[in-house]
């Protein structure tokens, strides 16, 4: 999908992407650092993941693309440094296009003297390399990537980099995003599809699932991410919309992301990107929505051994609560 071409239809527009990035440190726990094409400014290397394509081959490409380099023990940093979302993962370019990023981060080493071999592409996306000491940063591009070097602060014991400004962001077409969106690229260009699920039990363990409208199968419940909105956000959001339950609190529990969560629907091919939390200090009454849900129910360990479950995803997420549970 050419994004020039996209964009000129689209406009400034958000866009919702999938991005992966590349925490590279030498031996003296320096940051390496790329001055970027677009506003001179500095941040890790990395970039857009093409769907299908799986996170970590994503972020070796990208890094030799900006580098030249290749890191062998890069490694996803997990459910707690490694995901990111919401509104510091907000970005307005300098010609005035607009991304909301679900980011992905990973972790590698390198030594000082690998910067000699450096050879980044000609796409002009790196002005240039540099080791910086975390306690001594350039000026970096984005709130996108002063959180990710926090992440490197706080293991060094560094006070957090503040962030910068959030630019004012019209949400006012988010919730018609994904049909808008899908629309214009047509139903067979894949897109990832980042969202959130959420498992809810009761005081008996059992687990809280849905019947789906259109399949006859069960969900969990959750749902799509909005643009400009976070995993966590989207996970309360989808909840009460589904079920009238809201919680007191939410533990990341499985990322489920990758080529074996491609679907296909309705409107097109989807790459799912989900997050899936653990309900924690659940109140209000149980109710569905029109159209989207038939019932709901509550089911035992035992039961869930023959519920017809939509899809690799909700099997995937089912089976491992269900593991842990027993």
């Amino acid at each position: 999908m050419d994004i020039m071409k996209l964009r000129a239809v689209w406009g400034n527009r958000p866009l919702l992407g999938v991005a992966a990035g590349a925490l590279i440190q030498d031996e003296r726990g320096r940051v390496l650092l790329q001055r970027r094409g677009d506003d001179g400014l500095w941040g890790e290397p990395g970039g857009g993941v093409n769907p299908g394509e799986p996170f970590d081959v994503a972020v070796r490409r990208e890094l030799m693309e900006e580098t030249g380099l290749e890191c062998p023990n890069l490694t996803w940093l997990g459910l707690d440094d490694g995901l990111f979302s919401g509104e510091r993962m907000f970005l307005r370019y300098p010609n005035g296009h607009e991304g909301c990023i679900v980011d992905l981060l990973f972790h590698g080493t390198l030594p000082a003297a690998a910067l000699a071999d450096a050879r980044p592409d000609d796409s002009g996306e790196t002005l240039d390399l540099q080791w910086f000491l975390l306690d001594d940063l350039p000026a970096l591009s984005s709130n996108i990537n002063r959180n990710n070097i926090n992440i490197l602060r706080r293991r060094a014991g560094l006070p957090e980099l503040p962030m910068g400004p959030v630019p004012p962001l019209d949400l006012s077409r988010s919730r018609t995003f994904w049909r808008d969106f899908r629309q214009l690229v047509g139903p067979e260009v894949p897109l990832y599809l980042p969202g959130s699920s959420v498992l809810v039990t009761d005081a008996a363990g059992r687990l809280l699932l849905l019947k789906h409208t259109h399949s006859g199968a069960w969900v969990l419940p959750g749902g799509k991410l909005d643009p400009g909105e976070s995993l966590e956000d989207c996970a309360r959001r989808e909840l009460f919309e589904e079920t009238g339950l809201s919680v007191q609190g939410l533990k990341r529990v499985q990322l489920l992301a990758g080529p074996e969560f491609r679907f296909t629907d309705r409107t097109g091919v989807w790459d799912s990107v989900g997050l899936i939390y653990e309900a924690e200090g659940v109140t209000g009454d149980l109710r569905l929505p029109e159209g989207e849900i038939t019932e709901a129910r509550w089911f035992t360990l035992d039961e869930l051994e023959s519920v017809n479950l939509l899809g690799v995803y909700t099997g995937k997420a089912v089976r491992h609560w269900a593991g842990k549970t027993a």
